[in-house]
């Protein structure tokens, strides 16, 4: 495991905290390649109800893809591929993981950052970060995974615009355009994020990740009236959160969920 990427485990939360101050946590081939264990052991970590990721003390995200290594890994179509492919998989390891995901961004949340943060479910970010997506400056197209993120998120035209231009936006014009979520007070965008959490975790964690395979699945093109989609409602009312939590509402106290 490179010590550039680790997985901090505090009571309810995992956090991957991005390690490579020096470069303002620049991504790298290695970097990516160690996302998928991450998220798989906050997963499989029945403690953990919520993952957040974010940079650490240096002082950004994310600046970008480490550009020192293009040289070597898109040298070759296949090389290239093969970076292509451990990025993906990162990603798509973020996107696909069953519990919630948060992004906080402190500082610049540029590129590969931007990638990484919209695979979250949610993004926090403080005042005064920046954000761009910047192939066009570097003569490449964006992945498919990381346009569809953005599209789903922000629409054709802002998609168009941020990767026509890969113009450098402050935080206020990403929240006005649907690519964060909530704006925090400068430099504290780990604290909303953590304190989002918080408010997460207290709700039922069969719940939380229910509604989450709702809107994937509706996403994905279920109807109203799928199977899958009444399937997913019904076990709602079978499930061990709720035994509890409608008997914590007629009694006005705080529901005692166990599921994990």
């Amino acid at each position: 495991m490179t010590p550039s990427i680790r997985l901090d485990v505090n009571a309810a939360f995992a956090e991957i905290v991005l390690n490579k101050p020096e470069k303002r946590n620049a991504l790298s081939v290695d970097m990516w390649a160690a996302v998928p264990d991450l998220v798989a052991s906050a997963t499989n970590n029945p403690d953990v109800k919520v993952l957040i990721i974010h940079g650490g003390e240096a002082g950004a995200f994310a600046a970008g893809a480490d550009i020192s290594e293009f040289e070597e890994i898109y040298a070759t179509r296949e090389s290239a591929k093969a970076s292509g492919d451990t990025i993906a998989a990162a990603l798509d390891a973020v996107e696909a993981c069953p519990k919630p995901t948060l992004a906080a961004i402190d500082g610049a949340c540029v590129g590969g950052g931007v990638s990484l943060a919209m695979a979250c479910d949610l993004r926090v970010a403080s005042a005064g970060s920046k954000f761009g997506v910047t192939p066009g400056k570097l003569g490449l197209v964006y992945p498919a995974g990381d346009t569809r993120r953005l599209l789903a998120a922000i629409g054709p035209s802002a998609t168009k615009d941020i990767l026509f231009t890969g113009r450098i936006f402050p935080a206020e014009e990403a929240k006005a355009m649907g690519l964060i979520d909530r704006l925090a007070d400068p430099g504290a965008g780990l604290l909303e994020a953590r304190a989002f959490a918080e408010q997460i975790a207290a709700t039922s964690q069969w719940s939380t990740r229910a509604i989450k395979r709702m809107i994937k699945g509706l996403q994905a093109g279920w109807s109203d009236t799928d199977p899958e989609a009444a399937d997913l409602f019904l076990e709602g009312f079978s499930n061990e959160d709720f035994k509890d939590g409608h008997k914590a509402f007629l009694q006005k106290r705080a529901p005692k969920f166990t599921f994990k």
